[in-house]
């Protein structure tokens, strides 16, 4: 059974190029006859893994293809990615599969409400990579997956193809604890990295701020009902800042290249989930405010 993925950003680059390197079936869906023309220019997607390129000329189609679709890794952004698979719904299989490897809280919701029924599966990742050109994505940092459904329990037969790709994986029935820590941990840091302006390791410099957004972070996660995502989250953060010092956030990158952020799914959705739990959080909010307004003086989107 063929792997369909969209998005051809870092992620859904990176393991459409493990799995075909693998030998298994995979069809890139871009989203118009545009983005596949340069696609085919480009000779396909370029995986660049400890200084090695390697060139994977996969299949592709535009979203208007009438092939169907029994499993389909999600790989956009969160803002993109309900309309995405609303476009795919009618291509979508009876039992289809979707891999939602989107940031924050919120989308996977979205995203279920427009294919109602399809299995969605959630994926938290701390693999990292970036693209260094159209259809390139290098691969910067081993990390690991967590996989799970929080329907349904019972692990899909597919996992061993994952480690057939060298993906490392895990399937959890706490997959969405995954999804609240990695809200926080993003919470923690992205953020304050637009609003310094520095790499993930220039937030040393700030001590103060992080802890106090970790400690408010903390009483959010208890307050919603995920306290085991709550646990030892300022030590987590600490580490990641340290782990990844050299690394520009996503939310960096994104606001240097003038393009649209997840902030309604990361921030915002922390600060709506607060908001309806009646958690007074005033550091949390405030860093809201501030981003929001340091979008808005650059001219990008504020949702």
């Amino acid at each position: 059974m063929s792997w369909h993925v969209l998005g051809a950003g870092s992620l859904g680059t990176l393991w459409a190029a493990r799995l075909a390197r693998a030998g298994l079936p995979v069809t890139l869906i871009l989203r118009d006859e545009k983005r596949l023309a340069d696609y085919r220019r480009a000779g396909g997607l370029s995986l660049v893994e400890n200084g090695q390129r390697t060139l994977h000329p996969l299949p592709a189609e535009t979203l208007a293809d009438t092939a169907p679709i029994h499993r389909l890794l999600l790989a956009c952004k969160a803002y993109d990615a309900a309309s995405a698979v609303a476009a795919l719904a009618p291509r979508l299989a009876p039992k289809a599969e979707l891999l939602l490897l989107q940031n924050g809280i919120g989308s996977q919701e979205e995203v279920a409400a427009q294919a109602p029924h399809a299995r969605c599966i959630l994926v938290s990742s701390t693999e990292g990579a970036f693209r260094r050109a159209d259809f390139e994505v290098v691969f910067a940092g081993h990390g690991f997956n967590w996989l799970g459904d929080p329907l349904d329990p019972t692990p899909p037969g597919w996992l061993a193809q994952l480690e057939q790709a060298g993906i490392p994986r895990q399937w959890t029935p706490d997959i969405l604890t995954r999804l609240w820590r990695k809200l926080a941990l993003n919470c923690a840091i992205n953020p304050l990295t637009v609003l310094h302006d520095c790499r993930n390791g220039g937030l040393a410099e700030h001590p103060a701020e992080v802890a106090i957004l970790c400690a408010e972070l903390g009483e959010l996660l208890e307050g919603c009902g995920q306290p085991a995502a709550a646990e030892h989250l300022h030590d987590d953060v600490q580490r990641v800042i340290q782990a990844t010092a050299a690394n520009h956030s996503s939310m960096h990158q994104d606001v240097a290249a003038g393009r649209r952020t997840e902030v309604a799914y990361l921030l915002g959705r922390a600060c709506a989930v607060a908001e309806r739990h009646a958690l007074d959080l005033p550091h949390l909010r405030a860093l809201h405010q501030r981003l929001l307004a340091h979008l808005a003086a650059r001219g990008l989107p504020v949702h």
